[in-house]
């Protein structure tokens, strides 16, 4: 999967970002695979970082991603 383009259809969908899932999305926007890794960060801990601020995205199209998200990780 990858990942930049799962970031890049987030932000179509979620508007107004949560500020502390910004840098999250940010680094996945670089990211073409779960284990590549962002700086000293692996891919995994920025994508749960991103799950972790990303609360307040709701709606069909974000539980969708979020699922995922979490298959990925696991």
């Amino acid at each position: 999967m990858n990942i930049k383009q799962v970031a890049k259809e987030i932000l179509e969908d979620w508007k107004n970002p949560y500020f502390g899932a910004v840098p999250y999305l940010e680094a996945m926007l670089t990211m073409n695979d779960i284990n590549e890794k962002y700086y000293d960060d692996s891919g995994k801990s920025i994508v749960m970082y991103f799950l972790g601020n990303a609360q307040t995205w709701r709606g069909a199209k974000a539980k969708e991603t979020k699922l995922l998200l979490n298959k990925l990780i696991k």
